[in-house]
């Protein structure tokens, strides 16, 4: 942190923005941080719909284990919504993904439960590591080949992508001639989440300690590249607010993650299976971070990286901006399109992994309407539909906001019926907001 106790006189590219005294409190203070006030009123929209729904249940909706429940039904969408951030931005859209998660799911469980142990032995602890890479291959796979239809064959991606998801369906259907796979490798199942599959409150705490470091480390770096290449630097106090800001957003998430205790019965069979004496009031056994949400996690930050840092993320930018001239800068925008829906094949197939593990089963209605989903948390996530614009982070809390609105109705008791016309009615208010944003931002 060496860097954040630099002098206070200030740079002299510096003083262009954190000196201005121009606007108000308000204006000043998101000036400073840089805090984007998209995001800010998605929080304030998250934070509105927690409340509202905790208020209508009587105070089920924000208990330890709802917001636990939600944040693993949340892992696989915001997975795939990362990879939609990509496609979106480019002009493109991606129908299919629901259905590559429901074949690249049903592939895997096949996998694991009828060929790799006939090859491997029953009990081989690789099933599950080679299942998961054989169905990330063939999601791979799909999305080049979806990808290089679009992009050399000149087939608009609504239509290649609507293909897809009848094929896909279809293809799943013809994997085990309609019948449900289960159960799934003991160790494959740990990526759904449950009791084992989460990694305790010691790991949650060190997972929150790393995250916390994490979050100065990019702080104090993002201030020495700024200085490097003399562009504006936020003030000292701005960046300790958004320091604190992250500081208590990591901690508080794994206190709730903690807070979570194991089911009384799952907990009685641990204490007998490992000799500990079952106390009067009960073995409370935190939860702590579920492995699907570190999954997710972890895919979001790769995503960001590439979208922000690598060259990759550069060209998919420029592509949105202006694919005519993206060609004539020289990027090879038909190569871009086809790594970007492979790397979306590569995302939907983890998050079949998801999805499978937690259900425990690969079915055929596996990922049915998760393509709307998708679309409607990269959308809610500020990423626009006419190209150019959008963040990986975004996308993922939009995909929180739309299983925060089912998970809510479930709780309501509100029929599935309803509950798809309230997704459509969010799709389309965020399309409105979007395309009114962009217009005042001309």
């Amino acid at each position: 942190m060496a860097d954040m106790t630099h002098s206070t006189t200030p740079h002299a590219s510096e003083t262009t923005t954190t000196a201005r005294p121009e606007g108000n409190l308000v204006a000043r203070f998101f000036r400073a941080t840089e805090i984007d006030t998209r995001m800010l009123g998605m929080i304030g929209a998250l934070l509105i719909i927690w409340i509202g729904f905790h208020i209508l249940t009587g105070g089920l909706f924000l208990t330890a284990r709802n917001l636990w429940n939600l944040s693993v039904q949340t892992a696989s969408v915001a997975v795939m919504a990362t990879g939609m951030v990509l496609v979106i931005v480019t002009r493109n859209i991606d129908l299919s993904v629901g259905s590559i998660l429901g074949f690249t799911g049903m592939i895997m469980g096949v996998l694991q439960a009828q060929y790799l142990p006939q090859l491997l032995g029953f009990d081989h602890p690789a099933i599950w590591a080679v299942a998961l890479i054989g169905g990330i291959v063939v999601g791979g796979l799909i999305g080049t080949l979806q990808g290089f239809i679009i992009a050399f064959l000149s087939v608009p991606s609504f239509i290649v992508t609507l293909g897809g998801l009848l094929v896909w369906r279809g293809a799943t259907w013809f994997v085990t001639s309609g019948q449900t796979v289960a159960p799934m490798n003991p160790s494959f199942r740990l990526m759904g989440g449950g009791a084992e599959g989460s990694i305790g409150e010691t790991w949650s705490w060190i997972v929150g300690i790393v995250a916390c470091l994490a979050i100065v480390a990019a702080i104090v770096n993002a201030r020495h590249q700024r200085k490097r290449f003399h562009f504006p630097r936020r003030p000292l106090w701005a960046e300790y607010v958004l320091a604190g800001v992250g500081f208590v957003t990591v901690i508080g998430a794994v206190m709730v993650a903690n807070a979570y205790f194991w089911p009384i019965n799952i907990a009685r069979r641990y204490a007998e299976a490992n000799g500990i004496p079952w106390p009067e009031g009960g073995l409370q056994i935190p939860h702590g971070i579920a492995i699907p949400v570190l999954i997710a996690i972890a895919a979001g930050i790769v995503m960001t990286f590439i979208a922000t840092r690598l060259r990759f993320g550069r060209y998919v930018f420029a592509i949105g901006g202006n694919p005519e001239a993206a060609e004539l800068a020289g990027i090879k925008t038909r190569w871009v399109t086809v790594k970007i829906f492979a790397l979306m094949g590569v995302l939907c197939a983890i998050a079949a992994a998801i999805s499978t593990a937690r259900l425990n089963a690969a079915t055929n209605a596996q990922g049915e309407l998760d393509e709307l989903y998708t679309i409607a948390a990269a959308v809610i996530g500020g990423t626009s539909l006419g190209g150019g614009l959008g963040t990986i982070a975004g996308a993922m809390l939009g995909a929180l906001v739309m299983q925060s609105l089912q998970s809510g109705m479930v709780l309501l008791g509100i029929d599935t019926p309803f509950q798809r016309i309230v997704v459509g009615i969010v799709l389309v208010t965020a399309v409105w907001l979007d395309t009114v944003y962009r217009a005042r931002a001309k």
